[in-house]
Formats: C-alpha cells, structure tokens, sequence
C-alpha cells in the first residue's frame, strides 16, 4: 500500500453505528455533526460509519466534516442498488468524494430474505459500479472480506479489506492473502473499563447478536475456536481475543498487536455498559485519542 494510502486512513480511525443521519431526529442530527467534528479535530485518520448505513447517512458525514477520511462500514449490497450508490457518491462536492471509501458487504443469510450466492453476488455489484457513470473506482472502494475468496477479491477488484470481529491472528492471515498492497482495516471492539468482569459483561452483550450469524461463527471456527467458546455469550477466550478491555493504555497495546500483525488502519468501535454501544461515547474517544497521540 502506498504511503499516500496509509496518510489518507490513518493508523486509527472510529467505527460507530449511532452515525445514521438518516435514522436521527434533528437533535439526533445536531449531536451527530458535533461529535464527527470533534472526532476529526481529535485527530483520528478516518470514521466508519457502522451498522449497514445508507449513502445518504455517509454524505451527511462527509457534509459534516472537512478533510477526515468518511467510509461505510459496512454499506450491504442488498439494501442499496449499485446506480443508486454511484449516483450519490457523484453528486457528493468533487473534493469530498476524494476522501469518502465505499465499504462493502455481502451482509447475513439470517438478516437478509433475498441472500444467496453471496460472492457472485459482489461480483455482479462490483462489476455494476465499474460500469456506472461516473464510476465508483476501485480505490475508492473496500470489501468485508473474513474468507480466502472475499480475500482475493478485495484485492483485485478493491483497496483491500474491512474485516470486522477478527481476531490479531486472522489480521496475519488476512494479510498473507491479501499480499503486501492491498489496504488491510480490521474493526477491534473496545470497552475501556477496568473492571473485567463487567467489561466482559458489555462485551458479551455486543457480541451475543454476532454469534448467531454463521458467516462469523465459521470464520471463528476456522480460527480454531470451538463450538463450546460460543456459549453463555462467549467464552473468556473468545472474548479476550475479539476485544480491547481495560483501559486506554490497554487498548492501545491490544490496537498495536493488529498493527503488528499486519493491519495498516484499526478502526476502534467503542462499546459502553449504559448504551450498549449503540451511543456517541464522547469522552471514551477523547481519552483513546489521548491514549494514541501522534500514533493516530
């Protein structure tokens, strides 16, 4: 990946699913361009909008800020035409549509009546954006990608990869199979809190909803975890290999184990007891963005 690449994402950027514009009332709105603006000013390299957004949520989020890099994590291939997503990222302003990643999913068979053939489905998706006019070019465009093929494709026909519930050993692997180019942006879930038992306790409730998709459970199983870790919410195991639990400092070194294992971005999602996640932790991504300094 080029040097540019990795200057446009930063080393750490924010994934957050309460970034929905098109869900929000207007102070729902209000608190949203608030806190992208402060995420910006903090200076974390790019926002993921989380949590199968829409285009209209993601140029919200360009519209709000001013030069962070904006991408969809994860905008499903099942909820949005290919010419309608390429017809909304044209009519972003031309520099804004410079820094806005297209995110890309398959999403779940369970989530999704219509699923079936999911990676000649992409492929099919892919191929629309390609012919779209203007285009949505590859460079402006990553893939979820857990499995080798998805893998593959990222990397052909994408910057690279957003894998998201990955473990640090499956951010090496995934980046064996992407090859030294391609950009590699793993999601890790974070809960800053000392208390272990409750940070357990959030992280299993964040977690419960995932263990009920197979696409996860089969690339956790390929991870060798067994059918047992996926009990009671997860077992300790499960839960301190997917997560960042403690503190800021504890985080930053959980964040430096994906970097170091292959991943050129870490997109933080911060989860909290009293919002299940579903919130705008404000003063959590103030103290990891102290935490992180120049590293961001």
């Amino acid at each position: 990946m080029t040097s540019e690449t990795r200057e446009t994402f930063g080393q750490v950027g924010i994934w957050s699913s309460a970034l929905h514009w098109s869900r929000a009332d207007d102070a729902g709105r209000a608190a949203i361009a608030e806190a992208v603006t402060e995420l910006e000013d903090l200076g974390y390299g790019t926002l993921w909008i989380g949590g199968s957004p829409s285009p209209d949520d993601a140029a919200a989020v360009v519209a709000a800020t001013r030069s962070v890099t904006v991408a969809t994590g994860i905008l499903s291939i099942w909820d949005h035409t290919a010419v309608e997503v390429a017809a909304r990222i044209a009519a972003l302003d031309a520099s804004a549509r410079g820094r806005f990643v297209l995110g890309l999913g398959v999403s779940h068979g369970p989530m999704v009546p219509q699923y079936a053939k999911p990676y000649s489905a992409m492929v099919a998706y892919l191929d629309a954006l390609d012919s779209a006019t203007p285009p949505v070019d590859s460079g402006h465009r990553v893939l979820a990608a857990l499995g080798p093929k998805m893998l593959k494709l990222a990397t052909g026909r994408a910057l690279g990869a957003h894998p998201y519930l990955v473990t640090a050993e499956h951010t090496a692997e995934a980046r064996e199979a992407l090859g030294p180019e391609a950009l590699l942006a793993p999601e890790l879930s974070v809960v800053l809190d000392t208390d272990l038992d409750r940070a357990r306790t959030t992280a299993r409730n964040m977690l419960a909803m995932y263990l009920r998709l197979p696409n996860y459970t089969d690339n956790l199983l390929r991870l060798g975890f067994a059918e047992s870790d996926f009990e009671a919410g997860g077992s300790i195991r499960l839960l301190d290999a997917l997560f960042a639990l403690g503190d800021a400092e504890q985080v930053k070194a959980r964040t430096r184990q994906y970097l170091d294992a292959g991943a050129d971005h870490v997109a933080l999602q911060v989860l909290t007891s009293d919002e299940g996640g579903a919130g705008l932790p404000r003063a959590e991504w103030r103290a990891l963005a102290e935490a992180f300094g120049d590293e961001l």
